[in-house]
């Protein structure tokens, strides 16, 4: 009975994606002190070498309708992004969008085995974190780094964002 809760454990940890690449990341949104604050809309993706969108990650906007119309009207406002692939995607996008997020840290987390990731091949890209906030600014932070090699980036903003930091875990 012992060796066969053993073959059966061993087998479990066969299968198990432990050691699969994952993608941390912390996006700082700051404290600002204005009149008339409002959460700013942030995008957050992977770039390939040549630049184009390799897999969209995590989109925060104003999700539900007040007397200014629905959040996705000013979705073009994160312009990198919206020129990149915003405006390809048919809104909301499950698992991608969002709703604004308050000031502080916030984590996301993806593995090599779940979308968006899972199309991801090994390669140079570029993480790249963009914010825009009405009767605000705009920012735009890119962080280099290799897939699925082991690597950790940093980029500080100035404005709509604060510190941006990357971990890249085979």
């Amino acid at each position: 009975m012992r060796m066969t809760l053993t073959i059966a454990m061993s087998g479990l940890l066969a299968t198990s994606p432990a050691y699969a690449a994952t993608l941390d990341i912390s996006v700082e949104v700051p404290k600002i002190n204005a009149a008339e604050y409002h959460r700013p809309y942030v995008a957050v993706w992977v770039e390939g070498a040549d630049q184009q969108v390799a897999a969209n990650l995590s989109v925060w906007y104003q999700q539900t309708r007040n007397s200014e119309g629905h959040g996705t009207k000013w979705l073009p406002d994160l312009r990198q992004w919206w020129r990149k692939s915003g405006r390809t995607l048919d809104l909301p996008v499950d698992g991608i969008t969002g709703p604004t997020r308050p000031v502080g840290k916030h984590a996301l987390s993806f593995g090599q085995q779940q979308a968006p990731l899972k199309q991801l091949a090994p390669g140079n890209y570029t993480l790249v974190v963009e914010a825009v906030r009405e009767v605000g600014g705009r920012e735009l932070l890119k962080i280099p780094f290799t897939w699925p090699a082991a690597a950790t980036g940093r980029a500080q903003g100035s404005t709509e964002l604060g510190e941006v930091t990357l971990s890249v875990r085979p």
